[in-house]
């Protein structure tokens, strides 16, 4: 199911479906607005972007009543998530699924919104968007890069290369096809066992993290490979592990997975296109990707606006 592709003069929406806006984010939740608004954009903000009912968040039901909000209003074309955090899953069993299956429309956002981005796909078949949220995408030091990437994904729908945000590395060669998934590891993880982790079987699994060790991420992946996800994948995509792989000697999270899913053989490529703390390529979660990682390439390969 496919969102109508963006344009100027179209309504965005601001969701906080994880952490809050609050009075130490406002300038920055002003910069994104702004940022937004001259690609063209209005942008609205849900009525509990700055809820702090539960002292650290907006409650379970006041995210989920935001979310289904915009989903539901005919103005709104696009929603964009305020930013990550750590309780996005608080809301999943809130959603109104028929709603968004009733309005598809863009759904975007990073981190700890891996979880709905996901979970908007397993259960609705919705293609979702990895990208820039409000706050630390749109509202810092957004460049040419993160621009480009919302709209050649976004607005254009252009079937293309994903961009390099600097340099690439074979980790296994090989190349493969299949549906998008993953975002942030460890909150991938938040869906395992729950009725909304997408069916992972042939997919292209990409994968990012922030404050990590080597010893976490060994943990994190023999999860999945103990879950039977990553004996049937086609391929992974590492981004940016923010914080170790800065570390000089430490084992990275893309060695982890080189060593753990050696009788797997699928094409592992590490990259710097996505993540915390650097810009973003939009990801279709839900669409068909090609990776070769011995020509370094990741290719969007069907359509994923309308």
């Amino acid at each position: 199911m496919l969102a109508r592709r963006l344009k100027s003069g179209d309504t965005l929406g601001v969701v906080a479906s994880s952490s809050p806006v609050t009075p130490e984010t406002d300038d920055q939740f002003e910069r994104g607005v702004a940022y937004l608004e001259g690609l063209g954009f209005e942008v609205v903000a849900g009525e509990h972007v700055r809820s702090r009912t539960l002292g650290y968040s907006a409650s379970p039901e006041e995210k989920a009543a935001d979310v289904n909000a915009m989903f539901a209003d005919c103005s709104i074309a696009g929603i964009i998530c305020a930013q990550g955090g750590t309780t996005a899953n608080a809301c999943l069993p809130r959603l109104s699924w028929p709603t968004i299956r009733a309005n598809p429309k863009v759904f975007m956002g990073l981190s700890d919104i891996t979880v709905l981005l996901n979970a908007i796909y397993a259960a609705t078949g919705l293609v979702t968007f990895h990208g820039n949220d409000l706050l630390w995408g749109f509202g810092r030091n957004p460049t040419d890069y993160d621009r480009n990437a919302i709209l050649q994904t976004l607005t254009e729908g252009r079937l293309r290369a994903v961009d390099p945000n600097g340099k690439r590395q074979t980790i296994r060669g090989g190349d493969g096809e299949g549906i998008a998934l993953g975002g942030n590891l460890r909150c991938l993880l938040k869906l395992a066992g729950t009725p909304f982790l997408p069916r992972t079987a042939g997919a292209i699994l990409f994968l990012e993290a922030v404050d990590v060790t080597s010893e976490s991420c060994d943990c994190m992946v023999r999860q999945l490979q103990q879950m039977g996800v990553l004996e049937a994948l086609n391929g992974v995509v590492v981004g940016h592990v923010d914080g170790l792989q800065e570390e000089v000697g430490a084992t990275q999270l893309e060695e982890v997975l080189l060593a753990v899913t050696a009788p797997c053989g699928f094409p592992i490529l590490k990259v710097d296109d996505f993540g915390h703390n650097c810009p973003n390529a939009v990801l279709p979660i839900g669409a068909r990707v090609r990776i070769d990682a011995d020509r370094k390439t990741i290719r969007l390969v069907e359509p994923f606006v309308a």
